[in-house]
């Protein structure tokens, strides 16, 4: 009688490496934004519950930590050549390439369930969107082929205030929207300086990233036109009547603050001035939601 082989287990892999997979630092301002999006969609008719909050936390955590898990196992041959990225569990093979998939499917199905149950449908298409969209159209067709690849492929970061407003109203309105649209302008300031402070990294593995491609002088214009996008589309809530006068007070604030930290790199362009702004960047995101959630408040 033959035996049925059993699962492939690594012996050697802990519940680290499996969270090392799903990229808690990435995901931990991905979660802040839906986090704050709760609080901006929430009003008397519709609160946010102790229940609804943790779910889709969970939820959203599961479903970018999905999509992390798969980009790794993607990129694996890039990241064995990156300092950065040479102890991932997918390069040393501390989790194998099947475990790490069917981690990834356990924890989409998780979350599609979870932010179904409790956010509705609407909010578990758009984590899944945000997915999809990474691992298809960043992962695989845009990121070894061309310096937009951020650009385009950033859109998948955008997709956390869709799930929380989604989970909170059943419903996607235009202000919803703009909330996309800032992080998806504010992704390649917050990349490419990143960028640069990496570029013999992304040189090494053949990444076609802005630095690499084009040149530091290049990205920083780059990052100074993105840059005056994100200002633009921060004072949209104010125009359409959404935000109030402590966002708007907030707004001028921080976007002086990553004016000047852009300036500073484009007179300097070296990795502390780069280093100082990709710093500012996450910080600059997690004010400015937590202006607009505390405005629609007060």
């Amino acid at each position: 009688m033959t035996s049925i082989p059993a699962p492939v287990i690594e012996l050697h892999a802990g519940w680290k490496d499996y969270l090392a997979l799903t990229k808690p630092r990435v995901i931990s301002l991905l979660l802040f934004t839906t986090l704050a999006t709760l609080y901006i969609a929430s009003d008397a008719h519709h609160p946010v519950t102790v229940f609804l909050f943790l779910a889709v936390m969970v939820g959203g955590y599961m479903s970018a930590g999905a999509a992390n898990t798969i980009n790794m196992v993607i990129d694996r041959d890039i990241d064995a050549r990156m300092d950065r990225t040479s102890e991932r569990p997918t390069v040393t093979q501390n989790i194998s390439v099947l475990n790490a998939l069917l981690f990834a499917l356990f924890l989409t199905v998780c979350s599609f369930a979870l932010l179904t149950y409790s956010g509705g449908i609407l909010s578990a298409m758009m984590a899944m969107s945000g997915l999809l969209f990474y691992v298809f159209i960043y992962t695989l067709l845009l990121k070894r082929r061309t310096w937009h690849n951020i650009v385009i492929g950033g859109a998948a970061g955008a997709f956390p205030p869709l799930v929380g407003w989604a989970a909170v109203t059943h419903t996607l309105p235009l202000y919803a929207w703009y909330l996309f649209a800032i992080i998806f302008v504010w992704t390649p300031v917050h990349f490419w300086a990143l960028a640069l402070l990496i570029k013999e990294d992304y040189a090494r593995a053949k990444v076609p990233m802005l630095p690499v491609v084009k040149g530091d002088r290049y990205t920083v214009r780059q990052i100074g036109f993105y840059t005056f996008l994100t200002l633009l589309l921060t004072f949209l809530p104010v125009m359409q009547g959404y935000a109030g006068a402590f966002y708007l007070v907030s707004a001028v604030i921080l976007n002086g603050f990553l004016v000047a930290g852009v300036l500073a790199l484009y007179r300097k362009t070296e990795r502390k001035q780069a280093l100082i702004l990709f710093k500012y960047s996450m910080i600059y995101l997690m004010l400015l939601f937590t202006a607009l959630a505390i405005d629609k408040h007060i």
